[in-house]
C-alpha cells in the first residue's frame, strides 16, 4: 500500500519521509508523532523489522490517519522512485566526498523544490545509519551537529530538529508573525505614555518618602536608570499599573505607620486588579 498523494496547495504535502529498515518500533512512533506536530503527512518504510499500526498509535496518540496511510516498500529505489529530490542523512564522517549541508541550510530548498513533485528526506536504520549505496540515491546529505563526545542522535530526534526546520522554511508570514505567539491570559495592550508618566511619578514619589535619595544617588540619575530599564521591558498597561501600585502602595505603608492621620495618595480606579501571574 502507496501513502496518499499531495492534493492541497502546502508544500508539506509534498514532504514524503522514508525510514530505511528502521528497528525499533518505538522509534517510529517517534517520528510519526513528530510528523503531526510539523504538518507532515507522507510516510513511507521499508522492510521494517517490526510494524504494528495499533501498537504505534498507542504510542503516538492521534496519529491514525498518517499510520494508516504509510507506504510500505521492499527496496529505498521504489520508495524513492517518484521523488524528485532526495535529502539523506548522517552523522558520521565518510570516504566519499558528498554534498553536505546542513538542516537550517537545506529546509528552503526542500520546499521550493516541493512544488516540482514529492520530496524525500530518508533516514537509515538507527544502529548503522544510511549505507553508501542508499546516500548514493541522495542530491543532498543533511549533518547535524552534535557535541564530538556524543554526537549520536535517536531517529526521532534527528526527525524533529530536520522536520522544524522544513515547517519553518514552509511557513507563512502570518505563521511567523511574533504576535502569533502565546499570550497570557492577562496581557493587555501597550502601555501609553500617560500610563509610564503616572508609574514614574508614583516611584519617585516612594523613593523620596523611603529616603532612597542621598549620597550619589540623585533623583534625576535614579529615575532615569528606572525609566531605562523599563523601556527595555517594553510593559503592557497591566505591567505598568502594577509598577504603579507598587509605589502607591510603598506611600500608604509609610503613612499608615508614621502618622495615621496623613491621608495618602490614592491609586486610581481601575476594575482591573494590577497584580499578574
Amino acid at each position: 500500500m502507496s501513502e496518499s498523494a499531495s492534493t492541497g496547495s502546502n508544500p508539506l504535502d509534498n514532504v514524503v519521509v522514508v525510514l530505511d529498515h528502521p528497528q525499533n518500533l518505538i522509534n517510529i512512533a517517534g517520528v510519526i508523532r513528530a510528523m503531526k506536530n510539523m504538518g507532515i503527512s507522507r510516510l513511507r518504510v521499508v522492510n521494517p523489522a517490526e510494524w504494528d499500526a495499533w501498537r504505534i498509535d498507542g504510542i503516538a496518540h492521534r496519529t491514525t490517519d498518517i499510520v494508516e496511510a504509510t507506504g510500505h516498500f521492499e527496496t529505498l529505489e521504489e520508495a524513492l522512485a517518484d521523488c524528485v529530490w532526495v535529502v539523506g542523512t548522517s552523522a558520521r564522517n565518510r570516504t566519499a566526498n558528498r554534498n553536505y549541508t546542513r538542516p537550517h541550510a537545506v529546509a528552503p530548498n526542500l520546499i521550493a523544490r516541493a512544488s516540482g513533485g514529492p520530496v524525500a528526506i530518508i533516514f537509515g536504520r538507527e544502529d548503522r545509519g544510511l549505507s553508501n549505496d542508499a546516500l548514493d540515491l541522495c542530491n543532498e546529505i543533511a549533518v547535524i551537529p552534535t557535541s564530538p563526545d556524543y554526537s549520536s542522535l535517536n531517529l526521532a530526534q534527528a526527525f524533529l530538529i530536520l522536520a522544524y526546520e522544513v515547517f519553518t522554511a514552509a511557513a507563512t508570514d502570518e505563521e511567523l508573525d511574533p504576535e502569533a505567539l502565546p499570550r497570557g491570559r492577562r496581557a493587555t495592550g501597550p502601555a501609553t505614555r500617560e500610563n509610564l508618566e503616572e508609574t514614574f511619578g508614583v516611584l519617585n514619589r516612594s523613593l523620596e518618602r523611603i529616603q532612597f535619595f542621598k549620597g550619589a544617588r540623585l533623583p534625576e540619575a535614579v529615575m532615569r536608570t528606572i525609566r531605562t530599564v523599563l523601556a527595555r521591558a517594553d510593559m503592557d498597561s497591566r505591567e505598568a499599573k502594577l509598577f504603579a501600585a507598587i509605589g502607591y502602595e510603598t506611600c500608604h505603608y509609610i503613612d499608615r505607620h508614621t502618622n495615621p492621620s496623613n491621608e495618602a495618595p490614592s491609586a486610581p480606579e481601575s476594575s482591573e486588579d494590577p497584580e499578574v501571574d
